[in-house]
């Protein structure tokens, strides 16, 4: 990189744009049913009428900012702006309830800002070796890991094994309903035109968390409310705290890395992932869920690590590691850019600017991060009474914005009334949500993996296991299947003993 980039990078227009883009992707991240994907893509259109540069850098922050700013209403009032948010919200509400959302939130940036910084690092100097590596994995490869991705509800389950495994059942087959992508066949839609098309993640994540919530407030008498308390804590309290445990921050952002490089998987796979990590090293398991910052550090770092990594194919091999790369990589493309290796051949400029310039994006959010946390709780003293149906309007408009269809209303809103059903017979809702989530990897991937066998007139078996890297996957997916039967029969024995 010559001085004249390195110049072009601290231009005030372009360090404007991508601090004003963090700030807006917070605000997508917070409101629930958007998202960093929603508005990058509202906001493409602007972008025309900029530079490649400032347009890209604009686009990133709203990225990087998104994904943290779901995390504020996770912690605050229980409901992820975001699925990215979903763990965040099962550690981060209980510490609400206790009087330390402040702590929660700090915890959140710093762990946000961690992981964004080791992605953009990443993104700048391991491109080239890490995207080789990621073009590796093919189908068998794929299956296998996000067969790993679901042994990890073994960690994060509860206790009863057949609760796990029907929520996890319940996640694959709603996941299932709707067109057939390789057939085109229909399943499940019962004749229902908007089943079509499926259901939408967002709808369900907002009727599992949104609505969920909200109609359980519902019902509650005033004296029953959320009484708010904030227990003062310093910022360097936090990060001395933090600094004790990067180990934690460290293996979640390389986990986020990794697979936001792996294209199509997403950001929901790799905070569960690392909530799940996060959990299995724990010394103390058994307190993730009612509070543990464990959990907020691992989610948070991997899903901005995510952003970084999301990228490095984009970049490198035009191949986007996620929709709101792709949707980077259009903009790339508007411009007259030619995404993958020739970038750096013949538009260096913008692909070094954009790179280097998305450490103002990380920057930039922490200290929106930081100095907001004055205000963030303000929405707490809200009178649940005001306070749940500006919530539910949020929502209603983000399942509605989702693909401008009533039918996401409608699933948003049953879901939640059915969810309130679950919690009362003890049914986990994370192995629904990561079973929701990998269920299309691990179909379509199972799916071509046994045409490309069939085709080589081999076994689907020995097809898999004539390729290392899914020979090294399939170790690690046997590892986690004996340790989650293991702790669940120590499990067992403890409870009989006592």
């Amino acid at each position: 990189m010559n001085f004249e980039i390195l110049m072009q990078v601290f231009q005030l227009d372009s360090i404007g744009l991508c601090i004003a883009g963090t700030i807006l992707g917070i605000i997508f991240g917070a409101v629930p049913g958007l998202n960093a994907t929603i508005g990058v893509s509202l906001l493409l259109p602007i972008t025309f009428m900029l530079s490649p540069t400032a347009g890209l850098l604009m686009l990133g922050g709203i990225y990087m900012g998104g994904m943290y700013g779901g995390s504020i209403t996770a912690v605050l009032i229980n409901v992820p702006g975001a699925i990215e948010a979903t763990c965040t919200a099962w550690e981060g509400y209980p510490m609400t309830l206790q009087g330390r959302s402040r702590e929660a939130l700090y915890y959140s940036i710093f762990a946000s800002t961690f992981g964004g910084m080791v992605g953009i690092l990443c993104l700048i100097f391991l491109t080239p070796p890490l995207a080789q590596v990621a073009l590796k994995f093919g189908p068998p490869e794929m299956l296998i890991f996000a067969l790993c991705g679901l042994a990890v509800v073994g960690v994060l389950a509860s206790k009863n094994l057949w609760k796990s495994l029907f929520a996890m059942g319940l996640g694959l087959f709603l996941h299932t309903i709707g067109m057939d992508s390789m057939t085109t066949l229909y399943r499940f839609t019962f004749g229902i035109r908007s089943m079509a098309s499926g259901l939408d993640i967002v709808a369900i994540v907002l009727g599992f968390f949104c609505f969920a919530e909200m109609f359980r407030n519902i019902g509650q008498k005033k004296a029953e409310n959320f009484v708010y308390r904030d227990i003062f804590i310093k910022r360097s309290t936090v990060i001395i705290r933090m600094l004790k445990k990067w180990t934690v921050s460290v293996k979640a952002s390389l986990i986020g890395l990794l697979i936001g490089i792996l294209p199509g998987i997403g950001g929901g796979t790799a905070i569960f992932v690392a909530y799940g990590e996060a959990k299995r090293s724990s010394k103390n398991p058994e307190l993730f869920g009612k509070g543990n910052v464990d959990g907020i550090i691992a989610a948070e770092s991997a899903n901005n690590a995510v952003v970084g990594g999301s990228l490095i194919p984009l970049l490198a091999l035009g191949i986007p590691g996620s929709p709101t790369a792709a949707i980077i990589g259009a903009a790339l493309t508007s411009h007259g850019l030619i995404i993958g290796p020739s970038l750096f051949l013949k538009s260096a400029d913008v692909a070094y600017i954009f790179m280097y310039g998305m450490t103002f994006a990380v920057i930039g959010m922490m200290l929106v991060g930081t100095f907001g946390i004055n205000l963030f709780p303000m929405i707490l003293k809200i009178n649940m009474f005001y306070l749940i149906p500006i919530v539910m309007v949020f929502a209603l408009f983000g399942a509605y914005s989702i693909n401008y269809n009533t039918f996401d209303v409608f699933v948003a809103v049953i879901v939640g009334a059915i969810t309130i059903l679950l919690v009362r017979f003890e049914i986990p809702l994370s192995p629904i949500l990561i079973g929701f989530v990998l269920e299309r990897l691990i179909e379509e991937n199972f799916r071509r993996s046994l045409i490309i066998a069939t085709a080589q007139k081999q076994n689907i078996i020995v097809y898999i296991l004539t390729r290392p890297l899914s020979i090294i996957l399939g170790i690690v997916l046997i590892v986690f299947i004996v340790y989650f039967f293991g702790k669940n029969k120590n499990e067992k024995k403890e409870i009989e003993s006592n």
